[in-house]
């Protein structure tokens, strides 16, 4: 009797505990494993181009290392799954267990329809969601405490790579294509996201505290992509980050408890979402009134001059043309354009979430919408409302020289260094393309707290 495979967000072989149960369990019976992998419409239709043109390529990766024998099937999964392991007589299913609303309801559908065991085994998290409580026994509403009691539970060793696996051969309604996008996609898979990583830990590490923070630097990890797709597991980071920082001291123990740091905000945001299934769409608490929120033709015109990055504002424009072009931006840079949008535009952060969900490769439900709330001030250890970042002074400080900016408005390009960030001072008036700015940020600012102090009265 052969087991199954349902491969999810872990499109990789390594470090792949459900993967390592299914084999075991082959093994012991003399059987195969079915690597499955379904084509949910549901899911299909919810990603953005970019995404799915990614994804397309990492099913490509996954069936080149399961030696064409990846099984894809199209279809609802409660019924796809349950046929799939009648056809081969499956004994089990083995997954990795979900945690994301829509997952867990679709596994719960799955698990009642079929004829044998769904074994979870494993999550896309070195600690599953929901599996830390405080001293009181409910979830964590605030982040260093989470990170605390995050860094003591501590996660498995990362699981080793199965050897020789009997993988099934079974028709398959083959791959995906790839939708069509001139958005410039990263290498995709298994193979590529461990070279990424290594090449980062190698050149990049040791100067992640002092850098990382600077997008005309290049020098993040990238890892988002390959982590939302489940081309590596945050385990195997953390070990490779324990070996780097083994008896290390000044700037690269400093950089591997940053870079450990940012892994753990991806948990806890995993675990508010686990808590709270309404935060992806539903702001946690509010914090201005209804009537603050900008509507109407003035409204959609403000949005789409910041979608289409030309607002005026060097910084933001750079940001939202290199989501255009990458489907990534820079964290530092996704900060503040979506301060830009929530408390510059008064616009809701839920329309700035859906845009970034449409086209970031790395387009992860949790991160995405718990990132958001965090700026526009509506999560659990959310940044105050009150904490408006001035893209200027954050362009001054981030891309001193303007490279970043440079790079990505080609408009400004000859400005001169210390105009390149307020274009308008330049005495001849702006360069020939360039939009006047949409709004003033100081005014706006004003507004922004004056709408904060009104709700809290």
């Amino acid at each position: 009797m052969p087991t199954i495979c349902w491969f999810r967000r872990d499109l990789r072989l390594s470090d792949h505990p459900a993967l390592v149960a299914a084999v075991a369990e082959a093994r012991a019976a003399g059987d195969e494993v079915v690597a499955l992998y379904v084509v949910d419409p549901a899911l299909w239709r919810a990603a953005g181009t970019p995404r799915l043109a990614y994804l397309a390529a990492s099913l490509r990766s996954l069936d080149e290392a399961t030696g064409g024998r990846l099984v894809v099937r199209h279809g609802r999964a409660d019924r796809v799954v349950p046929a799939v392991a009648r056809q081969v007589g499956a004994s089990s299913v083995h997954v990795s267990a979900a945690t994301e609303p829509y997952g867990r309801r679709r596994d719960e559908a799955v698990e009642a329809a079929l004829d044998v065991p769904l074994v979870r085994t494993g999550c896309p998290y070195a600690v599953a969601p929901g599996r830390l409580r405080t001293g009181q026994g409910g979830p964590y509403q605030v982040f260093t405490p989470f990170r605390g009691a995050w860094l003591d539970h501590g996660w498995h060793e990362p699981a080793p790579r199965p050897r020789d696996v009997p993988w099934a051969a079974l028709a398959s309604d083959g791959l995906p294509d790839a939708p069509a996008t001139d958005v410039t996609l990263p290498p995709a898979g298994e193979r590529a996201a461990r070279e990424r990583w290594h090449a980062f830990v190698r050149e990049d590490l040791a100067g992640y505290d002092v850098d990382r923070n600077r997008p005309d630097l290049d020098v993040t990890s990238w890892m988002s992509v390959h982590l939302k797709h489940g081309e590596i597991h945050p385990r195997t980071l953390l070990a490779d980050l324990a070996d780097a920082g083994r008896g290390a001291r000044g700037p690269l123990a400093d950089s591997v408890a940053t870079y450990r740091s940012e892994l753990a905000w991806r948990e806890f945001h995993a675990d508010v979402l686990w808590h709270h299934p309404a935060a992806a769409r539903t702001s946690l608490r509010e914090v201005v009134p209804q009537d603050a929120w900008a509507t109407g033709p003035p409204a959609d015109r403000a949005f789409a001059a910041w979608t289409d990055g030309r607002t005026g504002y060097p910084l933001v424009d750079a940001g939202m043309r290199q989501l255009r072009a990458q489907g990534w931006v820079h964290n530092r840079v996704r900060m503040v354009v979506a301060s830009f949008l929530v408390k510059d535009l008064h616009l809701p952060w839920q329309r700035g979430a859906a845009h970034f969900m449409e086209w970031l490769v790395d387009g992860d439900v949790p991160q995405n919408q718990l990132n958001w709330q965090w700026v526009a001030g509506t999560g659990r250890d959310a940044a105050p409302y009150f904490r408006v970042f001035n893209p200027v002074t954050q362009a001054r400080k981030f891309d001193p020289d303007g490279t970043y900016v440079r790079r990505w408005v080609p408009e400004l390009r000859d400005v001169p260094d210390r105009a390149v960030h307020e274009p308008w001072t330049l005495p001849g008036g702006l360069p020939a393309g360039y939009p006047e700015r949409v709004v003033d940020h100081a005014h706006e600012r004003e507004v922004a707290l004056a709408d904060h102090a009104r709700r809290a009265r």
